[in-house]
């Protein structure tokens, strides 16, 4: 190997350690939520300039909050497989540095919330940032109740988009908050499900973890994804959405459901992990037609 090529890997490895611990993929997720949740709560023209302000500081909050919690679960992270290669304990980066990075990051969403979006979106991002490394992250350790605990901040971004566009919260923001709320349950207890030995490594009290026959788990992602079903089509009901909606809604939820059956049958890793992907794909299409219902209206 060339002495130009060791001499780069270093540089490209700081940055995209620093990417890494804003993870990405669920930064996405937030991103798409609040950008969903501005757009059904505007009302007139599309101000697009206040859109960017408020997905942009939902982005510095949620990629603050990612670090900071990579600095609280660096021991654990250590412990387990699938994160071990994470920032912290590869040693790329220290505790330290990642600490301040989060922490920037998470000043500065903030306040770019405020100035850009108002009060009330920056006061539900703190919200669900305290929530999350306050009551979530130390609760994984101690009880399996943890993932209901760390659905309710979860599912706050599109309050914050909501709230950005309309300066208050309505029903129908409620709404919106359900349906992510419910969804998080098959989503997460999926990839609990295919990590649990990973998890009882680090000590982290998945509900998988303790239930070792999968009754509990996939009985939860059953409910959850069943009612999921009139929840997501509740937007229709109140005038939120339309009736190309409902159906699509419709038709989306009871794929859903049926995914999550043929992986309980099994109980599988595999069958897991396609239930992991298909509750990636179903989010974006329910918010998709959701948003283009209210353009073709």
């Amino acid at each position: 190997m060339s002495t130009t090529r060791i001499a780069v890997m270093p540089a490209l490895a700081r940055p995209a350690a620093y990417l890494a611990l804003t993870k990405p993929d669920v930064s996405f997720l937030v991103v798409l939520t609040t950008a969903a949740g501005y757009y059904m709560g505007s009302r007139g023209p599309l101000e697009l300039a206040r859109l960017a302000q408020t997905v942009f500081g939902t982005t510095l909050l949620a990629a603050g909050t990612s670090a900071l919690n990579h600095y609280l679960e660096r021991g654990s992270d250590a412990r387990m497989r699938r994160t071990a290669s994470r920032p912290l304990p590869s040693g790329l980066l220290t505790p330290s540095q990642a600490f301040w990075f989060g922490a920037i990051l998470a000043v500065a969403g903030t306040i770019y919330l405020v100035l850009g979006a108002g009060l009330l979106p920056s006061l539900l991002g703190v919200a669900t940032c305290v929530c999350y490394l306050g009551t979530y992250t130390p609760l994984k350790k101690r009880t399996t109740l943890a993932t209901l605990v760390g659905a309710f901040p979860g599912a706050v971004p599109p309050l914050i988009g909501w709230a950005a566009a309309r300066g208050s919260l309505q029903l129908e923001a409620g709404i919106l908050y359900a349906i992510l709320f419910l969804w998080q349950f098959p989503h997460f207890q999926a990839i609990a499900w295919m990590y649990r030995e990973d998890y009882a490594r680090a000590g982290i009290r998945m509900l998988p973890v303790v239930d070792r026959s999968g009754e509990a788990t996939f009985r939860q992602i059953l409910l959850t994804a069943m009612l999921l079903v009139p929840v997501s089509l509740l937007p229709a009901m109140v005038g939120l959405a339309g009736v190309r909606y409902f159906f699509g809604a419709l038709v989306l939820g009871l794929a859903l459901v049926q995914v999550c059956l043929w992986a309980a049958r099994s109980k599988t890793n595999v069958r897991a992990k396609w239930l992991m992907h298909a509750t990636v794909l179903h989010l974006p299409l329910l918010l998709g037609l959701m948003v283009l219902d209210k353009i073709s209206r």
